[in-house]
């Protein structure tokens, strides 16, 4: 009975998330962005979320100029669906309209080099790679073990290293990305005006100042203060009901 009652609400819900998607996408067609923001939020409240439920909503708050709640929502839409254009796209257009303009100091040398190539998928995708780099091992081994010509075995035996160089190399590409994507937290900074403080207390002075749209990563938490970072390595402290995490 517990599992019908439960199959049930599950049905509910799922109708009930449909719907909201679909009014909220009829309501954004007749230009009626607040209400369609809020039958999309409605969704979420539902505990139903997917990257076009965050894109559309994203849309939504860019047509009624909120720029926090758009790059949020944009910036969702991206943890679900990685370097799709469309959001990539939108999101570049919510950017255009924050105040603040922060600069991504380059990386430099061997550091740089790994990185761009760990960060040119997804780790789900380099698993994958590391997957097929296992296969191929398997087969090269079968071919050079069943193989009695030694040009035949050569060809194989080389084709084993190449295997073995690329399930490696995925492998630590699979586990780097991970762990970055483990101990990023990225926010939003969600007030009009944001006082970023030296230190976690109200009368310290001022490190900086921020304003709603701009991304930080939270790299620490002391009582109701977060310390954010910015791209440009500079950070601070900002209470925490100011900023909203994506994660």
């Amino acid at each position: 009975m517990k599992n019908l009652i439960y199959i049930f609400l599950l049905i509910s819900s799922t109708f009930f998330a449909q719907n909201g998607f679909e009014k909220g996408n009829e309501l954004y067609r007749k230009n009626q962005f607040q209400e369609a923001a809020q039958a999309y939020e409605s969704v979420l409240k539902t505990n139903k979320q997917s990257a076009e439920l965050y894109f559309n909503l994203g849309n939504a708050y860019y047509k009624l100029n909120k720029v926090a709640p758009a790059i949020y929502n944009f910036e969702k839409a991206l943890l679900l669906k990685p370097n799709d254009p469309d959001i990539l796209n939108n999101l570049a257009f919510a950017q255009k309209l924050q105040i603040d303009e922060v600069k991504t100091v380059p990386e430099v040398g061997f550091e740089k080099i790994v990185t761009n190539f760990t960060a040119s998928r997804h780790y789900n995708s380099w698993a994958w790679v590391a997957v097929y780099g296992s296969f191929f091992i398997l087969l090269f081994f079968t071919g050079y073990y069943f193989s009695y010509r030694t040009i035949l075995k050569r060809i194989f035996f080389g084709g084993m290293f190449v295997s073995a160089m690329v399930l490696g190399l995925a492998l630590f590409a699979t586990i780097s990305e991970k762990n970055s994507e483990l101990l990023f937290r990225p926010a939003i900074v969600f007030a009009e005006v944001a006082e970023v403080k030296a230190e976690p207390k109200p009368d310290a002075p001022n490190a900086f100042v921020l304003h709603e749209g701009t991304k930080v990563e939270v790299k620490e938490e002391l009582d109701n203060w977060r310390l954010v970072a910015l791209p440009d390595g500079t950070d601070g402290w900002i209470r925490k009901e100011l900023i909203k995490e994506l994660k």
